[in-house]
């Protein structure tokens, strides 16, 4: 069993977009084979990228607010609500906040190859 504070993973820069940090919190390095959680920060007017993969993922808010686009709109999601992105979904969350938007998303590691949520 591992046990690590999350924010003491030190933040990477998402590709492509501005004010958008990643935490690779756990994942193949940890020793998990199927799962990866990532925690993303994403300053007021920040985005991930608009973009589209073969998995799934699970998205829940932490805190903030913001706007989860798809191929069909958009839509609000804030705290304490949860979003699940199918496979080939074109998506993108965007802080619509005046606060930090902080969002947990898993991913299977098999199939993202640990690419983060925006690649």
């Amino acid at each position: 069993m591992i046990i690590k504070n999350a924010m003491s993973v030190i933040p990477q820069k998402v590709e492509g977009v501005e004010g958008t940090e990643v935490r690779w919190v756990i994942d193949g390095n940890d020793g998990a084979p199927t799962f990866a959680m990532r925690i993303f920060d994403i300053q007021p007017g920040g985005y991930t990228p608009l973009h589209t993969h073969d998995w799934e993922h699970e998205v829940y808010v932490l805190e903030g607010e913001c706007e989860a686009t798809s191929a069909e709109g958009s839509k609000r999601a804030k705290a304490g609500d949860a979003v699940f992105v199918p496979g080939g979904e074109l998506h993108q969350f965007r802080n619509t906040g005046g606060t930090l938007l902080r969002v947990m998303c898993l991913v299977p590691i098999v199939q993202s190859g640990g690419a983060a949520c925006g690649k």
